[in-house]
């Protein structure tokens, strides 16, 4: 079973403080302090014009010589619709699709490292006996004893962690409680309510912009209930409150600040309404009526046999769910979803298609078929309004989607399965690094309502101010350029090892270098290649392998060049640039043990130090040097 993947929230290392820079390293810097590898001019520049083997190396164990850029400013004054947000599918599993563990760890951790989308699937639960209290301890009580057993002398009632009271039918009784769970597999469950505390804790930590609950409900209305009493008392002073206007606009990440957005499925007030009146014309008298008017022992005994029937409605709702159809929304859990409203996918041209604050989720199958069949439409939509993919249910072993192809669609969320380091991660790590987990699109990806250099917040178009979804081609929504990148690889050092490696003796390290970027297909509305999915193992023209035939965690690549040249259609920040290290195994395949990823417009140019994540994407003391030369005409 695959461990849930755990990232230290930490700082950037500072390479000054990691470690010394080995002999390999260190001799490359003394050509380039010789003149043997000229400088840029660029560079030079931030050496002053001039420097000599001690400056130099001071430098580059500086954050200056780190390869990625800073995170550029972030305007969070646009509609909602104007940004992608860092997501995850299925947040729960800390495996596997099929069999592995549910946990409320994996928000805990998903929420540390920046997502700002979850996902939780909830079905009904089994009613609780009095001794399921003492079975398992509640997540305040577990927390206090972890405190307690690292500071012994600090006294219990300081420690203790309120919790909202579990929500009871009546005194006497112990209500059951949904509970969290990949349906129809062997994947473990966790209580709804442990979820909504994990949330809670991590939410806003390392961020205060908004989180986004993504509910997918296959409880029935009765669970639901119990839903919306532990989602009002666990997010107390967090849930967004609905206007007191009724034509909604969507606001602005700076005005959502510690706040939580519930995703939920629609439902019509009025509809719901008339629905529940109608059916309650349809129900029989209460027995208990009837027994006012009539309490012979025949009417009694007819009375309760009549109250004892199951409700046709409730039947049928319990069939469906055991198809695996979602249930019913009751109205008091729609409500909960102010500016994210699910509405079912018909088209692009319906009348939900409009509604400022609807939201379509589709698979990544589907999404690719609205891109050939209304790809111009499709891209004009995710300019002013919500939309989320997500991994196709094929995926068992928690493998992901391209994302790159989704975002340059102008799908806001890009939801990914979390559990497994892979190519989308790594593309997902480097579109989000330092950003909160809320990305502003590029200047041709953004609304009708999204001026440019906004200082104050800016909501989105009301109901009515959107007439109908133009066609405006991703093509020409924003200028392309054509890329020539060369890079001159020098060595690396410290390399972490694989995970199933023992001692560097048998690391016997090879890199690769990918170049993603957008291809000609993605703006026609032609077939995509694979369909957006990503495969690692294909060879392509954007992709390179050095091997230096070394073994060992130092290695010597002796300047060997990696060439992309004259590439066009290239937007910087829907490209990236990986480097993936890999030990040639004898036998079966060849295990990662370290990555970097750079979205295209955070790469430095000049002689840099590339900071290398282990197979796990934890941070690590391992870099590489090279040079960096881009032309982007």
């Amino acid at each position: 079973m695959s461990a849930p993947i755990i990232l230290p929230v930490s700082k950037p290392h500072n390479p000054s403080t990691l470690q010394n820079l080995s002999p390999i390293v260190l001799s490359h810097l003394q050509a380039i302090s010789a003149g043997k590898r000229p400088m840029p001019s660029s560079q030079l520049e931030e050496l002053s014009r001039s420097f000599d083997d001690i400056k130099l190396r001071q430098y580059m164990q500086s954050p200056a010589s780190n390869a990625l850029k800073p995170p550029p400013p972030n305007d969070l004054n646009y509609p909602l619709s104007n940004y992608f947000i860092n997501s995850s599918h299925n947040t729960y599993l800390t495996g596997n699709q099929l069999y592995s563990e549910s946990s409320t760890s994996s928000y805990t951790n998903a929420l540390l490292r920046g997502c700002r989308c979850i996902e939780i699937d909830v079905w009904d639960g089994e009613p609780k006996s009095p001794s399921d209290d003492h079975s398992r301890p509640h997540i305040s009580e577990a927390l206090s004893l972890h405190k307690q057993a690292k500071v012994p002398n600090v006294p219990q009632e300081a420690e203790t962690l309120k919790m909202p009271a579990p929500w009871v039918s009546d005194p006497t009784a112990t209500r059951a409680e949904p509970r969290v769970l990949h349906g129809y597999t062997l994947t473990k469950e966790v209580p709804f309510r442990d979820v909504c505390t994990a949330i809670i804790e991590a939410a806003f930590v390392t961020s205060d912009l908004p989180v986004i609950v993504s509910l997918e409900v296959h409880a029935g209305a009765d669970q639901q209930e119990v839903m919306v009493d532990i989602i009002k008392s666990v997010f107390k002073g967090h849930l967004v409150s609905r206007p007191a206007e009724e034509n909604l606009k969507l606001p602005t990440p700076a005005s959502l600040r510690n706040k939580i957005l519930i995703k939920v499925k629609y439902v019509d007030p009025k509809r719901a309404a008339a629905k529940a009146q109608s059916k309650k014309s349809h129900l029989k008298a209460p027995s208990f009526l009837r027994r006012k008017s009539d309490t012979s022992p025949t009417m009694s005994s007819a009375s309760s046999s009549d109250n004892d029937a199951p409700d046709p409605q409730a039947e049928a709702e319990k069939k469906e769910r055991q198809k695996g159809k979602k249930s019913s929304i009751i109205p008091t859990l729609s409500a909960l979803g102010i500016y994210t409203r699910s509405y079912h996918f018909s088209g692009l041209t319906t009348a939900d298609a409009l509604v400022p604050t609807h939201i379509f989720s589709l698979s990544e199958k589907k999404l690719m078929d609205v891109h050939q069949s209304s790809g111009p439409t499709l891209f004009s939509h995710n300019r002013n309004f919500l939309m989320r993919a997500f991994p196709s249910g094929l995926r068992v072993r928690s493998d992901n989607l391209d994302p790159a192809v989704f975002w340059r669609k102008g799908v806001q969320i890009v939801a990914l399965n979390w559990q497994r380091w892979d190519q989308g991660m790594m593309l997902n790590e480097s579109m989000f690094d330092g950003s909160g987990g809320w990305v502003t699109k590029p200047k041709g990806y953004l609304g009708s309502t999204a001026a440019p250099s906004s200082t104050v917040s800016q909501p989105g178009p009301a109901l009515g101010d959107i007439r109908e979804i133009t066609e405006e081609s991703q093509a020409n929504a924003i200028a392309r350029k054509t890329l020539t990148l060369t890079l001159t690889i020098l060595a690396a050092q410290d390399i972490p090892l694989p995970a199933d490696t023992k001692t560097a003796h048998s690391f016997r390290p090879y890199l690769k270098v990918e170049l993603h970027v957008e291809d000609p297909s993605e703006r026609t509305g032609a077939p995509i290649e694979k369909d957006g999915k990503s495969k690692e193992e294909e060879e392509g023209e954007f992709k390179h392998t050095i091997h230096p035939k070394v073994k060992g965690t130092h290695v010597d690549f002796g300047g060997k060049k990696v060439e992309y040249k004259d590439v066009s259609g290239v937007v910087e920040e829907l490209s990236f640039l990986r480097f993936k290290i890999h030990n040639d195994e004898m036998f079966g395949k060849d295990s990662l043990a370290a990555w970097a990823c750079i979205r295209l417009d955070r790469l430095r140019e000049g002689w840099r130090f590339l900071h290398l994540r282990d197979g796990n994407g934890g941070e690590s003391p391992g870099m590489m040097l090279l040079g960096i030369e881009k032309i982007l005409a």
